[in-house]
């Protein structure tokens, strides 16, 4: 959402059927539906886009990235960066052209209160000017990063049914 996107965004009829995601809940009965909706939300993104996810543990925010990934058509496996704290994915020959770079917030701070600070060091915004960003556990953190992002926040309900809301934020974070 800073800088000059890599590649063109979504056609307007496209974009009309993406504005169907935003500000409302939606369920996500198996896990294949959580990496649709990623790989929806893919359409929309360009270098220079941040997406934060929320979630609690088993919310599907990884399996959201896989969809994300495929969308892009960006090369090697998701799994989740908890250990390595963030992945890039270039992208293959025939995607998007845009590479996404996949961040696991959780361990940050682990070791003090700076979670900012850690995340600072991780020099994400100048990987903004060329990438799509992705957060897992990142609001009320990574939103500093660039005051216009996407916030995907999702929960997993008793029955195991995982529910999403996604929100476009365009101001302060």
């Amino acid at each position: 959402m800073r800088g000059a996107p890599a590649r063109p965004r979504a056609a307007p009829a496209a974009e009309a059927g993406l504005t169907a995601m935003f500000d409302t809940d939606l369920e996500l009965p198996a896990p294949a539906d959580t990496e649709a909706l990623g790989e929806r939300l893919a359409a929309g993104l360009g270098a220079g886009d941040l997406v934060v996810l929320s979630g609690p543990l088993g919310a599907g925010k990884t399996v959201f990235v896989r969809g994300l990934a495929r969308g892009l058509g960006v090369a090697g496996p998701v799994t989740s960066p908890t250990f390595v704290i963030a992945r890039e994915h270039r992208p293959l020959p025939g995607g998007s052209g845009v590479a996404l770079v996949h961040v696991d917030a959780y361990r940050l701070g682990i070791a003090g209160p700076d979670v900012a600070a850690e995340l600072d060091d991780l020099d994400l915004d100048t990987d903004l000017d060329a990438a799509v960003v992705v957060v897992e556990w990142g609001e009320g953190v990574a939103e500093r990063l660039s005051a216009r992002h996407v916030l995907v926040r999702l929960a997993r309900r008793p029955d195991d049914v995982r529910v999403a809301s996604v929100h476009r934020v365009d101001g302060p974070g």
